[in-house]
């Protein structure tokens, strides 16, 4: 279904092209003055300064050929040469009538479905989650999302960070506090257990004491970085270690991704791009890529063009260890062979770009990846505390992701509670829906390349442009439409269709409702969440306007009704196809 903008654009081309002009000079706008007019077309202002004429002659001359057009209620030349244009009341509920009756409310699938893989969470294997890991995962997710509602193949992989020092510092610290595991006996040749000699608790809490000890402690940080190697070599306790570390972290983190309704097609690990390194390496020394810098393999990326340093892309360090820069390049060929992607996306911390470009330029130049390939690096900005710096717990530390959604979801339960009579479990249930809301909508709301103040106070309230305000607008159609059911009875709810309306409150609404298409695709093409909250919030201060001034139940003209209802039972349904691409849900009530 085409979009509405570009339905009277093309009307207008025809009409430039009719004049003997250009037609690109017929693309319309969104007026900037709505008090005008709802579209704009400033072409004539262009068009003047290659066809020699004053503006408003070719303005008029295009009003002139359209001005007997069924999709104008008024269209007008003016100075010094814009063409402001208002449709007919006909033309939009038509268009709304089409909406509702298409797949997708009229927003098409692609017809070349690509494959794209997004590189998105981040987590490393033995750390709990923490605010630092919220931004990828609540930008990927929705990204992901809104993707595939367009018929794009995505892959969407957590990438996790499980071949680092940080192994070593645990297994190190493991002997240290239990040197009689089986797992540090080289003569050991049995089997070992399934079950691991630790809890999540207990890993959680090693890791941090080590890597802490490790500052202080220069032979205590060799000994780790010696079970890092040997780990990486093949020895076979360390391994058995490394998997239960392995398994009892991926159970741990998708318990908390799945409270943030979020899930990965892949559990993809640093360790596995490990097989593809030795066959990189040597291709790339073969077909003399590489060269050597103080001892260190690197591959040269600076081009003549720039006008900032690039620095190379290193391979192997001096001593001959890998870093990871090596993985992400064998990630890179592991991805190729596996899934011959199309584009893959990394979602990362902004202050990581000159690290993706070098890895990118890289991967391009010693072609790792086809040209075809499009990598895009996604850089999100931090999430802040009122202070303006990185936020953190009330003591100093990183918060935990955990307990950040339970202050969330305990917050949104008072408010309820204060508010409106229910049992406790009603109230949890729709407080963990608010909560999820609130959190992800604050997050997703904002450009994602910008900085944000994390607001625990305005993020749950229910005005504003919010989640629960977008849950609550939802839950008030809801409430509306089943109204409308008692008493209509057994009366199918949406027998109308949508009326032409003059009312100036119903006329904006539905020409919001309207841009649904428009703001799915450039969502799309500029990996913008931000874009559908706003045009969702958009929706609902025009319905809650609406809401107000106009009496939907009591209602006595039934077609008007009728009308009324169908409209609001498209509304409901972009809406909350909308914040399913972002990635929560509306409760029954509120």
């Amino acid at each position: 279904m085409k979009k509405l903008i570009d339905m009277i654009a093309e009307e207008l081309m025809q009409a430039f092209e009719k004049n003997g002009y250009e037609g690109k000079y017929g693309m319309v706008t969104l007026s900037n003055r709505p008090d005008l007019c709802q579209y704009q077309c400033n072409g004539a202002l262009a068009a003047a300064k290659l066809y020699k004429k004053a503006p408003v002659m070719i303005a008029s001359e295009i009003v002139e050929s359209v001005k007997d057009s069924r999709t104008f209620d008024k269209i007008e030349a003016i100075m010094p040469g814009f063409i402001n244009i208002t449709l007919t009341p006909a033309y939009i509920a038509d268009y709304l009538n089409e909406m509702s009756h298409a797949d997708q409310y009229g927003c098409e699938k692609t017809k070349n479905p690509k494959t794209i893989i997004l590189d998105y969470g981040g987590p490393n294997i033995a750390k709990p989650l923490h605010v630092g890991h919220l931004r990828s995962a609540v930008i990927g997710e929705s990204i992901k999302r809104i993707s595939r509602y367009l018929g794009y193949k995505v892959i969407g992989d957590v990438h996790l960070g499980d071949w680092g020092l940080q192994m070593g510092l645990i297994i190190t610290e493991l002997k240290k506090r239990k040197p009689d595991l089986v797992y540090f006996d080289e003569n050991y040749t049995g089997e070992y257990s399934r079950e691991a000699p630790f809890t999540i608790s207990e890993l959680e809490e090693i890791y941090p004491a080590a890597n802490e000890y490790s500052k202080t402690h220069p032979e205590y940080k060799e000994e780790a970085k010696n079970a890092t190697y040997l780990l990486q070599n093949g020895n076979r306790g360390y391994a058995a270690l490394w998997n239960h570390i392995l398994n009892i972290s991926v159970t741990d983190l998708k318990k908390n991704y799945d409270k943030l309704n979020i899930s990965f097609d892949l559990w993809k690990k640093e360790s596995d791009a490990q097989a593809y390194i030795p066959d990189m390496i040597a291709y790339l020394k073969e077909n003399n890529y590489t060269r050597i810098s103080e001892g260190a393999l690197v591959v040269d990326v600076k081009e003549d063009t720039d006008t900032k340093e690039i620095p190379p892309c290193m391979i192997l360090k001096s001593d001959g260890a890998t870093l990871y820069n090596t993985t992400d390049l064998a990630t890179m060929v592991e991805r190729r062979k596996l899934f011959d992607p199309d584009a893959i996306t990394y979602i990362v911390d902004k202050r990581q770009e000159l690290y993706f470009e070098t890895v990118f330029r890289c991967a391009k130049k010693t072609k790792l990846l086809d040209e075809k390939v499009r990598l895009t690096f996604l850089g999100f900005g931090t999430m802040n505390g009122k202070d303006g710096k990185p936020f953190k717990t009330r003591e100093g530390g990183v918060m935990r992701l955990e307990d950040l959604i339970q202050s969330i979801n305990d917050a949104v339960y008072d408010k309820i509670m204060e508010n409106r009579q229910m049992s406790e479990e009603e109230a949890r249930s729709i407080a963990g829906k608010v909560g999820l809301a609130a959190l992800k909508y604050g997050d997703l709301s904002n450009q994602a390349s910008k900085d944000y103040i994390f607001d625990m106070d305005r993020f749950i309230s229910f005005e504003g442009n919010t989640g629960p305000y977008i849950l609550y607008t939802i839950v008030r159609i809801k409430s509306i439409l089943m109204k409308y059911r008692e008493l209509a009875g057994k009366e199918p709810i949406n027998t109308g269709r949508i009326l032409p309306s003059d009312i100036p409150g119903e006329v904006s609404l539905m020409l919001e409702v309207s841009k649904f298409n428009e703001v799915i695709e450039f969502s799309f093409k500029e990996n913008a969440p931000h874009k559908i909250c706003q045009y969702i919030y958009d929706i609902a201060n025009a319905f809650n306007r609406f809401y107000h001034e106009n009496k939907i139940i009591a209602q006595e003209d039934k077609l008007k009704q009728q009308s009324w209802i169908s409209l609001i039972t498209l509304i409901q349904g972009i809406l909350e196809t909308c914040i399913d691409l972002l990635g929560f849900e509306a409760p029954d009530r509120m």
